[in-house]
């Protein structure tokens, strides 16, 4: 079960509101993970949903704004909302969600990396939004899965219908080198490719490391922000390879 660290009466959905799109963000925070790596990861979602062109995207339907929900996994009972399924109306929104962001602490979890059951943690948040013209899961990580379920083994039956789930892998940020950083991006994105990304449009986008994490975060809400609501209803054909 997804715990709740924050009252979901915080920002209350009007029932006849329509939405353009439903945004579930899974941030890793497993062991691999430290505490100045939580910090950048969380001070770079808010940065990304705060840059100008970005905030464009997210006002451009004001009668259909776009909703997003922010949580936290590693194991396989551990995924945590930090911020509740929330409507980015207006500046007024957008500032709440931010601040949000950048004001939270890390809570325990187990240090193991389950992407298996962060995903159907995402599937179970976006099956609340079903009214959403579009509906993505968008999961950060920085290692492939060690316990859980396979993301392989989650079968597509489990995935609501139209559901896109993308990736943003992040590098491990050391001093080895940028062709050994590279090379170790260039395997997680494949792994992220085979195994976690599907749906309409599906994408991975890669950060080198933490420090890179509100660029490369900004880049991929752009990309799958601006996208039309019809793309949902492209053939599984068109994902990218």
């Amino acid at each position: 079960m997804i715990r709740a660290l924050l009252p979901l009466l915080i920002m209350p959905l009007a029932a006849d509101a329509a939405c353009r799109q439903a945004l579930a963000l899974g941030l890793d925070v497993s062991g691999s993970v430290d505490a100045t790596e939580y910090r950048l990861q969380l001070d770079g979602l808010a940065t990304a949903l705060d840059a100008p062109a970005v905030r464009e995207v997210l006002f451009a339907q004001p009668a259909a704004p776009i909703r997003i929900i922010v949580y936290e996994w590693s194991g396989p009972e551990d995924q945590t909302i930090i911020l509740p399924w929330t409507a980015l109306t207006d500046d007024s929104a957008l500032a709440t969600v931010t601040t949000g962001l950048r004001g939270h602490q890390r809570s325990e979890a187990a240090p193991t990396t389950a992407i298996g059951s962060a995903m159907l943690a995402g599937f179970a948040l976006l099956d609340e939004q079903t009214e959403c013209w579009k509906r993505t899961l968008d999961l950060s990580g920085d290692g492939p899965a060690n316990t859980g379920p396979r993301p392989k083994d989650i079968e597509d039956r489990l995935r609501p219908a139209g559901v896109t789930v993308n990736g943003l892998v992040i590098g491990s940020g050391d001093q080895r080198g940028d062709d050994a950083r590279i090379a170790e991006i260039k395997e997680l994105s494949a792994y992220y490719r085979s195994y976690v990304m599907r749906g309409p449009g599906a994408f991975v986008e890669s950060a080198l490391g933490f420090d890179d994490y509100a660029a490369a975060m900004e880049r991929k809400l752009l990309r799958e922000l601006q996208s039309l609501a019809i793309g949902a209803l492209r053939p599984e054909s068109t994902w990218d390879q």
